[in-house]
């Protein structure tokens, strides 16, 4: 049996993933599992309470996810959207997996001067009236004064900790990057593919922003995601 554990990022919650984690449900007859990670949302509209938690329980709730799903499955793929990226490649390094995906995957630190281009492009937005419709723009509109400073540190010792795994993995790797991520620069992708020992395909999106899988691109983000996961079962299928 087989099995996808599709791992969301910081402040965010299972619905920045939810696009394609329902594809992979819909067109495969894997279980698909996309946990909360503690003190984060379930969705949108779902208060955070990052307060009282840390980097280890974080990775500590994806890893029991983990576990679980290997009781009852031969194969996993593990797929991590930007924090969540890092939570995955500490996985596969750590077990195993089938595959590897990293979604906007924020190997060190968010980008501050990549944030004010996002400003920008909120504000000629606002003057078209076209801002209510932004994915992105009500991502922060919602998460603005809910993040303590506590949780940004524990962000940046998660991503200290995860590091060193990027060494160990031996999989499969997709990455996807949108060139106008505003959090993650796409620059990042360098230093994922340096570190990590395989040879990893990588495709960058033009017009993807952070939330890779919600934005402009998701169709074909998600469709690239899926190939890529399927590829060597759709050639086995073929072979037999």
């Amino acid at each position: 049996m087989t099995a996808c554990l599709v791992i969301h990022g910081f402040t965010g919650g299972p619905y920045e993933v939810e696009p394609l984690a329902f594809y992979i449900e819909k067109h495969t007859d894997w279980q698909v599992v996309t946990p909360s990670l503690p003190g984060h949302g379930l969705g949108e509209g779902r208060d955070l309470d990052l307060l009282d938690v840390s980097y280890k329980d974080w990775v500590k709730e994806a890893e029991q996810a983990y576990l679980t799903l290997k009781e009852d499955h031969d194969e996993i793929y593990l797929v991590g959207f930007s924090m969540g990226g890092m939570i995955a490649a500490y996985l596969a390094a750590k077990y195993t997996c089938k595959k590897l995906v990293l979604l906007s995957t924020s190997r060190k630190y968010i980008s501050i001067p990549r944030i004010s281009v996002d400003l920008v492009n909120f504000a000629q937005k606002a003057v078209r009236r076209k801002l209510k419709d932004d994915h992105l723009f009500n991502h922060y509109r919602k998460k603005y004064g809910t993040v303590p400073v506590k949780a940004i540190r524990e962000f940046l010792k998660c991503m200290k900790f995860t590091k060193p795994y990027l060494q160990e993995i031996h999989c499969p790797v997709f990455i996807a990057q949108g060139i106008q991520d505003g959090l993650v620069p796409y620059t990042a992708v360098h230093y994922l593919d340096k570190e990590i020992p395989v040879d990893a395909e990588i495709i960058y999106y033009h017009d993807s922003k952070h939330l890779i899988c919600l934005g402009e691109d998701k169709d074909v983000v998600i469709d690239a995601v899926y190939q890529f996961l399927i590829k060597e079962e759709r050639t086995r299928s073929t072979v037999d």
